[in-house]
């Protein structure tokens, strides 16, 4: 789940072991998931220890849960939480609005060898949505051009949020909802490729908790040094023994 607060600052996708990340990738918490279970019961343990107070949680599909609009809304956040077809009710009555007639919000084009990507966002004001305080419905349709392959693809995700009308402009939240979508990039790849997370030998007792704790401070210390590239930075700091010191702030 990724957090960034309204129209200003930042926290929260429960990932692998459920993590609070900002949307720059920065992970502010983290909780284990019990085997044979999911994200969903961790939810509230683990934003408990993180300050909501005027933020916008956004978070995967699975975590669209009623319980959790409420928990947000009385820890005063807003949300902007992704409807599936896991939620049938939802998800039908949100897709089915009249889209085709509803004015475009927000537009942005990028194109970036090999790829070109466009994006338009809609909303739908509600008076009323079977879901805690939703105000808005959203409706987000990318196309992306693939030059390599000649490949065209189009996908529509439906969202809803907490935020009124006019809250925000149609470009914050079309930066929010693409924001939460780099967290795959900024963390989960970087986890799953740079430090190859899954090939790890360690599975006893609360190690693994640890060492995802420790992946995710270096991930962290990394991004504060505004370095992109993370597998880069850790080949930088390991020549020097003095340098991991350093970016902790434990040298001069």
């Amino acid at each position: 789940m990724t957090a960034r607060p309204c129209a200003a600052r930042a926290p929260a996708s429960p990932g692998t072991s459920p993590c609070s990340p900002g949307h720059t990738g920065h992970v502010l918490a983290q909780r284990q998931v019990a085997d044979k279970s999911n994200e969903i019961p961790v939810f509230r343990p683990l934003l408990d220890s993180v300050d909501l107070t005027g933020t916008v949680i956004t978070a995967d599909a699975l975590h669209t849960q009623h319980a959790h609009g409420t928990y947000l809304r009385g820890r005063g956040a807003h949300y902007i939480a992704q409807v599936k077809a896991n939620h049938p009710g939802l998800f039908n009555r949100v897709r089915r609005l009249p889209w085709r007639e509803t004015t475009l919000d927000h537009h942005d084009r990028t194109r970036a060898h090999p790829r070109l990507e466009i994006r338009r966002l809609k909303t739908v004001a509600f008076a009323h949505l079977d879901y805690p305080d939703a105000r808005q419905a959203l409706q987000v349709v990318r196309w992306r051009m693939d030059f390599t392959s000649g490949r065209l693809t189009v996908e529509r995700v439906y969202l809803i949020t907490s935020l009124p009308p006019g809250a925000v402009t149609g470009a914050q939240l079309a930066d929010w909802i693409r924001g939460h979508w780099k967290i795959e990039k900024l963390l989960h790849h970087v986890r799953d490729h740079t430090f190859r997370e899954d090939d790890s030998k360690i599975r006893a007792g609360h190690l693994p908790r640890i060492m995802a704790g420790l992946r995710n401070l270096a991930i962290g210390v990394h991004r504060q040094d505004r370095h992109a590239n993370i597998a880069a930075a850790l080949r930088h700091t390991a020549r020097d023994w003095r340098r991991p010191l350093t970016a902790l702030g434990t040298t001069g």
